[in-house]
């Protein structure tokens, strides 16, 4: 039998392991919040005669079988009221659950705290969940709250920088995070370059970042998965809030449609420090906006239907010769199918569109390019009993990448109409993933992904001579791109070239009691799209390309191991992981390579490996007036790209090197403190080793003028990185007792003015004539003031 077989055999076995005779019977519903009507997401529903008890999933369903006889139910959220119900089980019954808030407690914390807390009973491990008002209250650049901003100060996160765009995680690339918003792909997460993120926090209901152990639902990416489900509106009362920024507004405005039947949210946010640029003399322009909606509507008790969408733009102009504008645009309808009290569907028709254009008046043409996909996804939760559950489904993604096209912006530009070759790609997969208590003490999460992808035919394809795209002169002894031999057309039915991956994953946990355990997982994923950047932080001009005839998908295999204790009932608790990442196939870039309005990548690119390993250590303290996490990471990031014969070098001849997102050390604090009902204090400090650069070893004249020369790839760093924020909200006391209420964010970013380190550029002083190096920053200490209101 062969291992694909066996493993096969292994999760059938699963489905019928636990086939007893006592009659059993179901309890199933939804569990909301009582003043709006909104799901509740991981809701414990316990029952302590038997020890056991379920969470509701993300659509706030549960359902969970036990034996005939007598229980006390037990519903608990925290910052919400328990719910204690007694429960004669002789038939299946469906009972949804309404949960009232805490009364000292303001909604906000209500929702949201809970999901930060560890279980560490369950196999899922390296995941980290932040809620909505935590990410409001960390202070952060011209103090807008921001989701991306927020999780870098988590273990095993970082970014290229200040201002940078993206996050990394566990040493991977930027492009190697699945990003999704209510199911959809988003391919760029920032505005404006990195200073802000394209998320909204006052319409997120829940986030979770995997870092590790990621469950078979997800695929498609090697490095992260990033799931942000949005808010689905109040279907009791019609609330609106927003806030206004130094920077940035923000509005968002929710309520029913049909009482307690359907609702609406509509969000927006936009910027507006560009209007100021005209006191200054300035032309130029530089602002956001983006636009988040979601209608809910239950149908039955068995049937509801959502569609949710979003909407941004970023433009950045200098006068009117170059105008810049690139955003993302995704929307999803979605519906919920209960075929029964044990079997829940969800059915989502996903657009996903990333667009970026380049408007060039002083050379008289406009640049359009972007990547846009069609997802079709059937997934099914299966509750066979308390013991086990069985999560399969079936996803199709249809991709069209357009790497650009140029059109002549006036009637006399002299630019003639070009379309860069447009690449066409699908990717299915069907997955299966089994969540098992086998013990008490000893539960385990395992499954199975394959995945299909098809490179479709294109108008445009060149070859090579022993399809070898790129050559090496052994007299210079560069790498140097090939010439193409001919030029072929396909239709678009036809098949460039497919790849097939099975994709293996399980999560073991064992518990030593209530509170401690450890836990290990293995992850495979395989990943069909690349992202074609050669700077340490991507850009809006980087272009995503589909695995092909020259380039091979990415493969990781990860590995895990943990240990995890809550201390004093969970007012504290204990994370600590190692892990190891080994990727195949990971490309890098020639010298000189340039990958602007290149129809023919594969001449520029070299195969080679990754690898990252390292250790995680979070400490929170999750009660009290004093809340907040102490965070570590030890890790090595390291990528080698050897010669493909033995006569060639590779890049840094073939011996493993720094990645330029590789950071030795990570550490981060963030500390909230609620003085009273008035005031709450919030700091975070963070610590980083510099990222690797490059700096010129030597110069040489040529024709009067001096030219620096590079060494080996990735041999020097930056200036270690670190800065301290700090923020106090003030809530008026006039707020108790009325609706409007109104609370004002101060906040401070790089407390002490440090001056880190963006690039390092080296010059030659024309007065002196000394060489030179020039440290380039963006942010000094910098103040900022946020007025907040909701009713």
């Amino acid at each position: 039998m062969t291992l694909p077989q066996k493993w096969l055999f292994f999760l059938a076995f699963s489905l019928v392991c636990y086939a007893g005779h006592t009659q059993k019977y179901t309890i199933s519903g939804t569990v909301t919040e009582e003043s709006s009507n909104e799901t509740l997401i991981g809701v414990t529903i316990a029952v302590p005669d038997l020890r056991t008890g379920v969470t509701t999933n993300e659509y706030g369903f549960y359902s969970i079988t036990l034996p005939e006889g007598a229980y006390k139910v037990v519903v608990s959220y925290l910052g919400f009221k328990d719910v204690v119900q007694d429960v004669q089980l002789s038939e299946n019954q469906k009972i949804n659950f309404q949960m009232t808030e805490e009364a000292e407690q303001l909604s906000e914390v209500v929702v949201t705290e809970d999901v930060e807390k560890m279980d560490v009973r369950t196999p899922q491990m390296s995941v980290n969940a932040l809620s909505t008002e935590t990410i409001k209250k960390i202070p952060v650049i011209l103090g807008e709250a921001d989701v991306i901003k927020s999780i870098l100060l988590l273990p095993g996160v970082t970014n290229a920088g200040e201002g940078a765009s993206g996050f990394n995680v566990r040493g991977g690339a930027v492009d190697q995070n699945l990003i999704l918003l209510d199911e959809a792909i988003i391919f760029n997460s920032s505005h404006l370059f990195g200073f802000f993120s394209v998320f909204n926090p006052d319409a997120i209901k829940d986030i979770k970042l995997y870092k590790g152990g990621i469950p078979s639902r997800y695929g498609g990416r090697v490095s992260s998965v990033l799931d942000i489900f949005q808010k689905e509106g109040n279907s009791k009362e019609f609330h609106m809030n927003g806030g206004i920024g130094a920077v940035a507004s923000r509005l968002l405005v929710e309520g029913p449609l049909i009482k307690d039947k359907a609702a609406f949210l509509v969000g927006g946010r936009g910027s507006y420090a560009h209007l100021f640029l005209p006191l200054f003399d300035s032309d130029n322009t530089a602002y956001f906006y983006d636009l988040n909606t979601k209608l809910n509507y239950n149908i039955n008790e068995r049937n509801s239907i959502y569609l949710s969408g979003y909407f941004g733009r970023d433009v950045f102009g200098i006068s009117d010769s170059f105008v810049n504008t690139y955003g993302n645009a995704v929307g999803n309808f979605r519906w919920n199918h209960l075929f029964s009290d044990k079997l829940f569907s969800n059915l989502s028709l996903i657009y996903s569109d990333y667009y970026y254009g380049l408007k060039l008046d002083f050379v008289g043409f406009d640049w359009n390019s972007g990547i846009r996909n069609f997802n079709l996804k059937y997934d099914l939760k299966h509750y066979l009993n308390d013991k086990l559950q069985i999560n399969y489904g079936l996803n199709n993604v249809y991709y069209v990448f357009n790497p650009g096209k140029i059109e002549p912006s006036n009637s006399e530009s002299g630019i003639v109409e070009s379309q860069l070759t447009k690449k066409y790609a699908n990717e299915t997969a069907a997955y299966i993933d089994v969540e098992h208590d086998v013990t008490e003490n000893f539960s385990v999460q395992y499954g199975l992904r394959f995945s299909h992808f098809i490179r479709f035919g294109q108008d445009e394809l060149f070859t090579y001579e022993n399809d070898v795209p790129v050559r090496f002169d052994p007299l210079l002894r560069v790498y140097q791109e090939a010439e193409p031999t001919a030029t072929v057309s396909s239709d678009r039915s036809e098949t460039l070239s497919s790849f097939s991956n099975l994709e293996p994953r399980v999560s073991l946990s064992y518990a030593f009691g209530a509170n401690s355990s450890i836990k290990s997982s293995y992850t495979r994923l395989a990943q069909y799209l690349h992202l074609l950047s050669n700077t340490s932080s991507p850009t809006p001009l980087d272009v995503w390309t589909p695995s092909g005839p020259f380039i091979e998908p990415q493969l990781l295999d990860q590995y895990a191991l943990g240990y995890f204790q809550n201390v004093k009932n969970g007012d504290y608790s204990l994370e600590t992981e190692v892990f190891y990442k080994d990727i195949q196939n990971r490309i890098d870039y020639i010298d000189g390579a340039n990958l602007i309005a290149n129809d023919a990548i594969e001449q520029v690119i070299l195969n080679g490996e990754a690898r990252a390993y390292g250790l995680e250590f979070l400490l929170r303290k999750n009660e009290g007036a004093f809340q907040g996490w102490f965070a570590y990471t030890l890790s090595r990031s390291e990528q080698r790209t050897p010669g493909r014969v033995a006569s060639e070098p590779g890049i840094n001849f073939g011996e493993w090197y720094s990645t330029p997102y590789d950071k030795t050390h990570d550490f981060s604090f963030y500390g909230n403190y609620e003085l009273n009902k008035k005031w709450n204090f919030n700091a975070n400090f963070v610590y980083q080793t510099g990222q690797p650069t490059n700096y010129p070893v030597g110069q040489f004249e040529f024709q009067g003028l001096t030219v620096p020369y590079f060494g080996l790839r990735n041999q020097e760093r930056l200036p270690d990185y670190h800065r301290v924020d700090v923020a106090a909200t003030l809530r008026p006391k006039k707020n108790e007792g009325r609706k409007w209420k109104t609370e004002w964010v101060f906040s401070i970013y790089n407390l002490y003015n440090r001056r880190n380190a963006a690039s390092i550029n080296f010059r030659r002083n024309q007065d002196t004539g000394n060489n030179e190096a020039v440290r380039t920053s963006i942010f000094g200490v910098v103040p900022a003031v946020t007025y907040n209101f909701k009713f």
